[in-house]
């Protein structure tokens, strides 16, 4: 029988195949660099031209003419161009305008949701934080299960494979999904040079059945008189049509994608040589010209689109079924430039709709860690790429079976997504503006805001599913994120600890004897506070009247930061008290924290004395939790011992 050793190194010697060093084979570069505001993405230093990083939102954006006029059609039907005729105004006049100055607010990829986090502090601002990634999670996570289910359609659609493959639709999306996810679990780089084709092939494949279906518009103009009369007999005036554009548009929301990720995508942008990380003026220019252009192009693809999809497929092949669901435009491809061409379209769509769900896939791997490890709300295995793939993939596969892989039943919950982030931002811009005294710009951005208010709650009223998968991924992304972080409560959580003048010196004049601190809750801080105090810890801990005492003092900030740094002020109290005042989000670590650093800095070990607190365990763990306060001793000692596990090295604490 082999050894174990034989047995984990396998035949030949080789080296053993372990599991668990290669799924935490290198950290998330986004978890590396989320616990500053100006970290930038991978491989950003290079940077690349505006519009290649154009193609890599794109992937996204563009990839939505897959089934969006399909989807217009089906909500809007005869309606369908006047309702996306909304949509566009909406764009170019809504959207596009907030999310230039959130690229203006956020150049380094951070988007509204950190616009938003500077103007709340505490729980209600980390809660509130993780509600909008909650949203944004089901519009990633939806992104892939949506694109990956009409690439399924665009497949088993084809004339070629509609026979072999019908009915297999599940099955088909589920491979996408873990291929994708395979992908990942290899290793992703860089995908700005594949976006680039998959997008200029895609997009010019797109004008030519665009041109070819406005061909066949313009040789029967009683398609257009049809139409027309169609409209006036089914809804009346004029008047009565827009008014029932306006109720449908948040049905087509759909086609408002791609914002978000355009202004995540910003750290990849070139910008100019003097660009600075505080004000990165040419990167900004960029992501407006950015954003600006592919509205533009997806405005005028939009357009011309959902015309010639409502006149010239007939309304039945929209609805569940028909050879136009989800592929609206690959049954014109087939239907008036042949099966040739419209197998090389259907390639070209499933080829970007699956690339899609890469976009959005890199896109919550960037997110997450950028929030989630300052707040101490994930696990340390969450920093790591490929668990956190498998994360992902396995609630794609839920996604993906819940709603059967269908395109139209996920439409919903991905539009939900896409306008709470959108609403967010535009409420977002529209306080930055009024914080800046902008009066013109405050009452445009509050208009935009009600109007995503509106289209969000319509969107909601009418198809519910999509906040009910959204309170689902807030409900997850909260409740794991709590027990992360009480199961992460001991650590250190000190990323440094700063002595001014006065505090050095109190420290390293100590250093000679013994080093004694205590901790003490400051009241009144009046002489007798601290002569009190000092005679308690003496009797309690029967030490001569001879020796010296440093008072350490510590003043909670934001309890809600699971990090912070540690500023530690020397004073000198009543002519005789020697005070260490610090500033930190908890005290029990902040304590820890002090007394690490003095040992390291005299070479001494610290002994620090407390009293014990009265009070309900329980009650006193959740004020610690919550508020970074409660029973201070058992947790200081605590901390100390995950920090520094020899026990002859670790700081003393004493309690009375």
């Amino acid at each position: 029988m082999a050894t174990s050793d034989q047995a984990e190194s396998g035949s030949g010697g080789r080296a053993p195949w372990r599991l668990r060093p290669w799924l935490l084979e290198g950290l998330a570069d986004m978890g590396k660099q989320g616990s500053g505001a100006k970290a930038q993405a991978p491989g950003a230093h290079h940077g690349q031209r505006w519009w290649r990083v154009m193609c890599l939102t794109g992937l996204d954006y563009f990839s939505t003419l897959g089934y969006q006029p399909g989807i217009a059609a089906l909500a809007a039907g005869l309606l369908s161009p006047l309702a996306t005729v909304v949509l566009v105004a909406v764009t170019l006049a809504g959207a596009l305008p907030v999310y230039r100055r959130v690229a203006e607010e956020s150049p380094h990829g951070e988007g509204s949701i950190a616009m938003l986090e500077r103007l709340l502090s505490f729980w209600k601002g980390k809660l509130f934080v993780l509600a909008l990634l909650g949203f944004a999670a089901t519009d990633f996570l939806i992104t892939i299960t949506l694109s990956a289910a009409d690439a399924t359609a665009h497949l088993v659609e084809n004339p070629h494979f509609t026979s072999t493959l019908h009915g297999h639709q599940m099955a088909i999306t589920l491979v996408l999904v873990g291929l994708l996810g395979a992908v990942f679990l290899k290793g992703f780089t860089e995908a700005i040079g594949i976006s680039v084709a998959l997008v200029g092939v895609y997009l010019a494949l797109n004008v030519v059945v665009a041109v070819v279906g406005l061909w066949h518009v313009i040789k029967a103009p009683h398609l257009i008189t049809d139409w027309s009369s169609a409209l006036t007999t089914e809804h009346g005036n004029p008047f009565a049509m827009i008014g029932l554009a306006l109720l449908i548009f948040p049905k087509l929301a759909l086609g408002l994608s791609g914002f978000e990720t355009g202004v995540a995508v910003m750290p990849h942008i070139q910008g100019d040589p003097g660009d600075t990380e505080d004000r990165p003026a040419g990167r900004i220019r960029d992501a407006k010209k950015l954003l600006t252009t592919a509205a533009v192009i997806m405005s005028v693809f939009l357009i011309v689109t959902s015309v010639i999809t409502t006149l010239l497929i007939p309304q039945e092949e929209f609805k569940a079924g028909g050879q136009a669901n989800g592929r609206a435009l690959a049954y014109l491809a087939h239907h008036y430039l042949g099966s040739a061409f419209g197998s090389v379209y259907d390639a070209s769509t499933i080829a970007i709709l699956w690339f899609a769900g890469a976009s959005a896939m890199a896109g919550l791997l960037n997110l997450m860690p950028r929030y989630l490890p300052r707040y101490g709300m994930a696990p340390h295995w969450a920093r790591a790429v490929r668990p956190m793939v498998l994360v992902f993939i396995a609630v794609a596969f839920l996604v993906t079976w819940i709603f059967n892989a269908d395109v139209d039943a996920q439409s919903g919950a991905y539009a939900t997504g896409v306008l709470v982030l959108i609403t967010s931002a535009a409420v977002a811009v529209t306080i930055a503006a009024r914080r800046a005294g902008q009066r013109g710009w405050t009452a445009g951005f509050a208009t935009i805001a009600l109007i995503f208010l509106y289209t969000t709650g319509a969107n909601i009223v009418e198809r519910p599913d999509g906040v009910k998968i959204g309170a689902c991924f807030i409900a997850g992304i909260i409740a794991i994120s709590l027990l992360s972080r009480i199961a992460r409560a001991f650590e250190l959580r000190v990323t440094d600890v700063v002595l001014d003048q006065a505090a050095e010196r109190f420290v390293r004049d100590d250093a000679t004897r013994k080093l004694r601190f205590i901790a003490n809750e400051p009241d009144s801080r009046d002489e007798a506070e601290y002569r009190d105090k000092l005679q308690q810890i003496r009797a309690d801990n029967d030490l001569p009247e001879d020796e010296d005492f440093v008072f350490v003092e510590v003043t909670v900030l934001d309890p809600s930061d699971f990090e912070s740094e540690v500023k530690v002020t020397g004073e000198l109290l009543h002519g005789r008290y020697r005070v260490l005042a610090l500033e930190s989000s908890t005290i029990p670590n902040a304590l820890a924290a002090l007394m690490l650093h003095v040992r390291d800095l005299t070479d001494r070990r610290p002994h620090i004395y407390f009293e014990w607190t009265e009070g309900n365990p329980f009650a006193q763990f959740l004020r610690f939790f919550l508020f970074g306060q409660g029973e201070v001793a058992p947790v200081t000692r605590e901390v100390l011992r995950e920090a520094e596990p020899d026990r002859d090295r670790r700081p003393r604490v004493h309690v009375g």
